[in-house]
């Protein structure tokens, strides 16, 4: 503080952080009242409400002509409003839109926007407005002393602080909005559906919300599309104010075009967004189920999206499952009923919260409108009274009028009148004192002062006046009430395709070379050694199987992999490495493929002469490095996997090098995910080490099928009849092959 600068002077200094909350409190506090959130009484924001009003001072009630636009825009930003043009018209649009207001309270005429684009409404210049029969239900009431005013901003003119609804308007048309630190989501309601529930609240005002619930069934938004939002999370929505609502389109299958129709959209969706959106998927391949689609909206048909399926064997349910759970054909909205209540502060509020608070602002409005028009009755009764006097003592009346100088207060002692009186009377026009005005003055005075005892009895008893309430409440239902437009409908949770669902099912080869390099081939009917190696390299592993479904590889290591077929490369080149999609442990080489359904049997095995039954899904799996599927004893190997066709009915044949066979039902080895297994057949574990002896192949076949066993350039074939000496329980050495096989190579399944 400089020397020059007096006390009073420093008093006004304050520090910045004081200033600036208190600025920021300050602007908080005047969007969240003055801004963002509706008032329960009117369900209106200021702007809004200011919108109204101005229109209903220009004159341009519905029974009106239409007006430009612009020029109620002028008189609310001038009058009551002091912000943006395009602000307040954007408002002003917004309750002409039919697509967005359930019950519209402007009726526009030229472009107000449409579904599709919201935004593409005319310059105000170019429209024409005047207020919607609707808005009667907020207005009818506002001169008769039913609600306080306001001075506007500038203080030359009053604004109404709320309109005397006569309906619940904070439901029916619902809002949206942002304040500080607080937002409002109210979605629409039916007026039918609000009416009732407010009557039945009346009647019994200790009504839990399950009540009340059993007439407001949900939201009710201005579109014929679907609500799916379970009953019980409505309740819960109701109960506390705050939740989610689901939407769904409504569509229908033409058999005679095959198309599939959609004919209403979720509230707020565009059907060019959601054209774009399918558009996308189609452009992306993820979608090739679709063939064509296109717009055939129209004045008649304001929602018609044609989607045309690939073929006729499309499961259109399906499709449609995708569509909803990857486009906006389904939607979620946000539902946060927060409100400035009737004591003027803003706070979330529960259906039965709202709907009290509301009818106890209801039964004030209506109150204040008796009391008005009980005290307007009084003023006219004494009038009438006075008029009455001037009637029967004209002469003297004239007399006193003519000869005192002061007549006003001569006239109060003479006839005992109120102020009031007197000047009426001083007032009064000399053709009022005809013959036939004494019968009006009578017959006006009978009417007012039963009109007089009515208002008295309806103000001195509650019952009368919440019976009054009752009737004007369904009168307005009648009025201006409809049927529910989106149904309530209970409908299973949506589901997106998977990739494998997207995949065409076509039958194909995956090839293996000896250096790792995997390629897949269409058909099942191709010879994969003819196939185009690269130098140094070879034919290794084939296995048949569909484009949809995924390869599953084990490596030396017993380790399982898989990769997705469709992502395989062509065979019309040479592959590419497996080790580019997966990372085995250094060294491992892969020696099994197998493709088929996930309950597809499989028997793993290794040469110490160990095994287990798996399924095809347990080999699954999504990670690069595999999963742990056979341990290998010290020393040995793995075997190639077997399927097994029939596991209930099929026979396991385990030979050794030495020409040792065994034969016993696959019933007996163990069904594991994982693991070591137990011993098919037996071989000590020192000479597996040792690579003396160890099993050299291991099959499973059917009881009617012949094996045949390979040494060298011998074969011999064994028939189920010579089988017979082979069979022995599992675990066990097994017999000796005839002499000239004592050193097997292989065995296989004859061909038949």
């Amino acid at each position: 503080m400089s020397e020059h600068t007096t006390f009073a002077e420093a008093e006004e200094f304050i520090s910045l952080k004081e200033y600036a909350e208190k600025a920021y409190l300050d602007y908080s506090m005047y969007v969240i009242l003055d801004r963002a959130l509706p008032h329960i009484g009117d369900g209106l924001k200021p702007v809004q409400r200011r919108i109204v009003y101005a229109m209903s001072e220009l004159g341009l009630k519905s029974t009106a002509k239409y007006k430009k636009s612009a020029r109620t825009v002028g008189d609310v930003i001038g009058k009551f409003h002091p912000h943006g043009d395009s602000a307040a018209y954007e408002a002003m649009v917004i309750m002409a839109q039919p697509f967005s207001y359930r019950y519209p309270l402007v009726d526009g005429q030229g472009n107000w926007g449409s579904p599709d684009d919201p935004k593409s409404f005319a310059a105000m210049r170019y429209t024409e407005s005047k207020l919607a029969r609707y808005a009667e239900v907020l207005l009818e009431e506002l001169g008769q002393g039913t609600v306080d005013w306001q001075p506007n901003f500038d203080g030359t003119m009053d604004e109404p602080e709320v309109f005397p609804a006569r309906v619940p308007n904070v439901l029916l048309n619902g809002t949206t909005g942002i304040a500080v630190g607080m937002a409002t989501d109210i979605p629409p309601h039916n007026l039918r559906e609000v009416v009732e529930a407010c009557i039945h609240l009346l009647d019994n005002p200790k009504a839990t919300l399950e009540e009340l619930c059993e007439f407001v069934q949900g939201p009710d938004m201005p579109t014929d599309a679907e609500i799916i939002t379970p009953r019980a999370d409505i309740v819960g929505l109701y109960k506390t104010g705050r939740g989610s609502l689901k939407m769904r389109a409504l569509w229908n299958f033409e058999k005679e075009t095959g198309d599939i129709v959609v004919t209403a959209l979720p509230h707020q969706v565009s059907g060019a967004k959601i054209l774009e959106q399918i558009a996308a998927q189609m452009q992306n391949k993820k979608l090739p189920m679709v063939a064509d689609l296109r717009d055939e909206s129209d004045h008649e048909n304001p929602t018609r999206l044609i989607i045309t399926p690939r073929s006729n064997r499309v499961d259109n349910e399906q499709l449609m499952q995708h569509l909803f759970a990857t486009t906006d054909l389904e939607k979620s909205y946000r539902v946060n009923m927060n409100m400035i209540g009737i004591d003027g502060k803003p706070a979330v509020k529960s259906l039965q919260k709202i709907l009290s608070e509301w009818l106890s602002f209801r039964t004030v409005t209506t109150r204040r409108r008796l009391q008005y028009r009980l005290q307007k009755v009084e003023e006219r009764l004494l009038r009438l009274a006075a008029l009455m006097i001037v009637y029967l003592n004209v002469d003297e009346v004239i007399r006193i009028i003519r000869e005192e100088e002061h007549p006003k207060p001569v006239l109060m002692e003479r006839f005992n009148l109120v102020e009031m009186q007197a000047e009426y009377i001083l007032e009064t026009k000399l053709r009022q004192l005809a013959r036939l005005e004494e019968i009006k003055i009578r017959e006006e005075q009978e009417k007012l002062e039963k009109e007089r005892d009515n208002l008295n009895k309806i103000l001195g008893s509650a019952a009368r006046l919440k019976t009054l309430v009752r009737k004007e409440l369904t009168q307005v239902a009648k009025d201006y009430g409809d049927d529910r437009r989106s149904p309530i409908v209970a409908r299973a949770e949506s589901q997106a395709f998977n990739e494998a669902d997207l995949i065409s099912v076509d039958p194909i080869t995956v090839v293996l070379s000896d250096k790792g390099w995997i390629r897949a081939a269409k058909g099942h009917d191709i010879d994969p050694t003819a196939l185009n190696y690269k130098a140094g390299d070879s034919f290794k592993l084939a296995v048949p199987g569909k484009s949809n479904q995924s390869v599953i590889l084990l490596d030396s290591t017993g380790r399982s992999y898989a990769i997705a077929a469709h992502t395989l490369p062509s065979a019309r080149g040479q592959g590419e490495p497996v080790s580019g999609k997966l990372n085995p442990p250094n060294g491992a080489t892969f020696d099994g493929l197998l493709m088929g359904a996930d309950d597809q049997s499989v028997l793993l095995a290794s040469d110490a002469g160990y095994g287990f039954v798996t399924s095809m899904a347990d080999l699954y799996s999504k990670n690069k490095a595999g999963k742990n599927a056979l341990t290998l004893p010290k020393g040995s190997k793995v075997l190639p996997p077997v399927v097994v066709a029939d596991p209930e009915n099929s026979w396991v044949a385990a030979v050794s090098n030495e020409g040792r066979l065994l034969v016993f039902a696959i019933a007996e080895l163990p069904r594991l995910a994982r693991g070591k297994g137990n011993k098919i057949i037996n071989i000590s574990a020192a000479r597996v080490q040792s690579r003396e002896e160890f099993a050299v192949a291991i099959v499973a076949f059917g009881v009617q099928d012949s094996l045949t066993v390979y040494s060298g350039k011998r074969h011999l074939t064994l028939k189920p009849t010579d089988l017979e000496h082979y069979r022995g329980e599992r675990g066990r050495r097994g017999n000796k092959l005839p002499r000239g096989f004592q050193k097997v190579d292989k065995l296989n399944i004859a061909e038949k």
